[in-house]
């Protein structure tokens, strides 16, 4: 799997930004570590999901890019494949929720693709984007549970690692664990001892509870304020990978999430959406105690206007 993470890495290259990597001196304070940052906010399209969209895409045939392409997502994958679609010239399609956040649904449309709207409480997305590829011939683009998605998304950590060479520890934001399986995979390649912890809303924490139980479990449109992580379960591929790979995983309370976008935007001043600042928020609240050298992967940074004003005004 780390060779597939490596060929991905070559194919992103031109394509994608090679992300900075940032430290704070108050944080490092904060927390008693050395933290690293890697900000994937920074990114095209403003998270590490450009990643595996376009690792993904540009591997399709011919045919497949003429007969064009469908996902389903609540925003960031839902941007990365409409753009990925705009450079390589190939039709997008996106499910997409009527609550999901409206900067990253106007982006998504800018990028060119088609937004079909759908109640997370009448239907799923699966099942429309099931029915829609059957009726167009499209090809499905998943949002995590794909080989090659996973192999992109690892992209982030292996560029991490080779950037600081060595962590004690790295946390991870867990949505569907693309992200998550793809980092822990890169870091358990490149730094054995590295401990990978995965970080969850309280409020979504099927991945959490899969991880302890080592059953699959499930949640269903999770009230939590990080959009990005409202997906029901881990899947097929994920699950058993994060698994072999992570080391444990913890949450986070939805006061904990605010307290982290509050610091990096007043103290880094940078913008980050909730589900971005998932590792952050659990070295802030003590979720993770960690020491040494820890990094940290912001994931994005896609947030409305109206949400980032609330969160900064407590």
């Amino acid at each position: 799997m780390f060779e597939l993470i490596k060929r991905a890495k070559e194919r992103l290259r031109g394509h994608s930004n090679v992300t900075p990597v940032m430290t704070s001196r108050t944080l490092n304070e904060l927390v008693e570590a050395q933290v690293f940052l890697k900000c994937e906010n920074f990114q095209r399209v403003g998270a590490f999901k450009f990643r595996g969209a376009f690792n993904t895409i540009c591997q399709l045939t011919d045919e497949q890019k003429k007969r064009g392409v469908i996902t389903y997502s609540s925003g960031n994958h839902a941007q990365a494949v409409a753009l990925v679609g705009r450079l390589l010239g190939v039709r997008t399609t996106v499910v997409m929720p009527e609550n999901a956040p409206m900067v990253k649904r106007a982006a998504t449309e800018v990028y060119g693709a088609t937004v079909i709207d759908y109640d997370p409480e009448k239907t799923t997305r699966e099942e429309m984007a099931k029915i829609l590829k059957a009726d167009h011939g499209y090809t499905l683009i998943p949002p995590f549970d794909h080989l090659d998605i996973i192999a992109g998304q690892g992209t982030a950590a292996m560029e991490l690692l080779e950037r600081i060479k060595s962590l004690d520890t790295l946390l991870v934001p867990c949505g569907g664990g693309g992200l998550l399986s793809g980092s822990a995979i890169a870091a358990k390649t490149m730094e054995p001892t590295c401990r990978v912890i995965g970080i969850e809303p309280e409020l979504a924490d099927d991945a959490t509870r899969s991880f302890h139980t080592k059953t699959l479990q499930t949640v269903k449109n999770p009230p939590t304020i990080a959009d990005g992580t409202r997906t029901p379960s881990l899947g097929k591929l994920t699950f058993p990978l994060v698994l072999e790979y992570v080391d444990d995983m913890r949450t986070v309370t939805e006061s904990g999430i605010i307290e982290a976008v509050q610091f990096l935007f007043y103290r880094m001043k940078m913008v980050v959406e909730p589900s971005g600042a998932l590792g952050l928020a659990a070295l802030l609240s003590g979720a993770v105690s960690a020491k040494g050298s820890v990094g940290v992967i912001i994931s994005g940074g896609n947030i409305d206007g109206d949400l980032m004003s609330k969160i900064l005004k407590g």
